[in-house]
């Protein structure tokens, strides 16, 4: 699937650097559902298209991808992807910005390319990340929300809560004056609606589910939260096919174990895959958010670079994907389970530039005790460098288990300011 040419479009994008994760995923596909069925009466277009920003083949390393969009009953390359864009060094012939209106979904500021284009024409926001002023105070008849939530999709949900009543009693208005019979071949509205919307429900659902560990995260739920969960689970109920085996924590491990299952994947693509860039100044910063041990990622590094030890072999690799993105500092963040079954976190900082390394101790001063920063050592010993100039590393056990890479992210680009 192409996007037309010489058109106008509404562009609902989750465009943040490179990364696109399942909450990104689902508040783009969401919003554009329930907005180009139900357009606003001064619509810059009815016409709302979802990008997910990555090249299509990417899509296969989020296998949580695949396993949520077959609860909606769609496949890969139903989704609009960066590969289905126009050429952007003939942008001006192909979507020229003043056919389009951006809106912008669990990011706030466009970035890249496309933002160098098309940053003037973003009218619309619906974030959970820190304000970075980007979007216009005034959005017109689009939303301009940018608060705190465990989910993205969660703030789309309650967003389009309203207007989505209004489709489905709209549905249901014109399915009763059709009438549901079966041996006339006549088809119900209401009930192919009903369809639609538990299965775009659910999708939704998968995102909130995740990103609160099924709403028990203390430090992640809001209300926002609840309430979207309780809205999207009475759509599935008004779907039959849908609600009859939905059972809420089987859905939860279902959709979780999935994002999880990244030990097919090589090195490379596990720390891409749920990867942001940002630039400050001229210098560039990437964090990776893993859903792994460092250990499972130093063994994964060992199986593909055999005569190197462990730690040779990681440390390598991590170098080798920073300098392949021109970096300045890198970051590593991952996510695992104790035997003991609480949550943990670990985060690497590496530094490669002189500039780089005062920026990256001075992040380790600052946060250190928001985030409970811990010296790390595994099983092969310590991965810290902190006598270096030119360089700097040092990996630490996150006790502050709550500061996600929301947070971690905003306190390296302070340092590097």
């Amino acid at each position: 699937m192409s996007l037309p040419a010489r058109t106008i479009l509404s562009i609902v994008i989750r465009m943040l650097n490179s990364c696109v994760d399942l909450d990104s995923l689902t508040s783009s596909l969401l919003y554009a559902y329930i907005r180009s069925t139900t357009p606003t009466p001064n619509a810059f277009t009815p016409l709302y298209i979802p990008i997910t920003n990555i090249p299509a083949a990417d899509v296969d390393i989020r296998p949580e991808f695949l396993k949520v969009l077959s609860h909606a009953n769609l496949e890969s390359h139903h989704l609009i992807t960066l590969d289905d864009l126009p050429d952007l060094s003939s942008i001006e012939s192909q979507l020229p910005p003043h056919n389009t209106k951006w809106i912008l979904v669990d990011h706030n500021a466009l970035q890249g390319t496309l933002g160098s284009i098309y940053s003037e024409r973003v009218q619309g926001v619906i974030d959970h990340h820190e304000d970075e002023g980007k979007v216009p105070t005034d959005t017109g008849d689009e939303p301009r929300i940018i608060t705190k939530a465990g989910s993205c999709t969660s703030l789309v949900t309650e967003y389009c809560s309203s207007a989505w009543d209004g489709l489905s009693s709209s549905a249901q208005s014109s399915g009763a004056a059709h009438g549901q019979d079966d041996a006339s071949g006549v088809v119900d509205d209401s009930a192919v609606s009903a369809l639609w919307d538990a299965q775009i429900a659910k999708l939704a659902l998968a995102s909130i589910l995740v990103d609160t560990a099924n709403l028990q995260s203390k430090e992640k739920v809001t209300d926002h939260d609840v309430y979207a969960a309780k809205y999207l689970e009475a759509k599935l109920t008004a779907a039959p096919q849908v609600s009859k085996d939905f059972d809420r924590a089987k859905f939860y491990k279902e959709i979780n174990a999935a994002k999880k299952d990244i030990g097919s994947l090589p090195l490379r693509d596990i720390l891409r895959k749920d990867y942001k860039q940002w630039m400050e100044g001229k210098r560039n910063l990437g964090v990776s958010s893993v859903v792994k041990p460092i250990e499972f990622l130093q063994e994964k590094a060992k199986e593909e670079l055999q005569d190197k030890s462990k730690q040779e072999a990681f440390l390598a690799a991590v170098e080798h994907f920073a300098q392949e993105r021109n970096l300045q500092i890198y970051g590593i963040m991952t996510t695992s389970t104790s035997a003991n079954g609480d949550f943990q976190r670990e985060l690497l900082v590496w530094s490669f530039t002189p500039e780089a390394t005062q920026a990256a101790k001075k992040f380790s001063q600052i946060a250190a005790q928001e985030l409970g920063l811990e010296d790390w050592q595994g099983s092969g010993g310590s991965l810290d460098d902190v006598e270096g100039e030119k360089q700097w590393r040092k990996v630490w056990r996150q006790r502050e288990v709550q500061h996600s890479r929301k947070r971690v992210a905003p306190l390296l680009r302070q340092a590097m300011s």
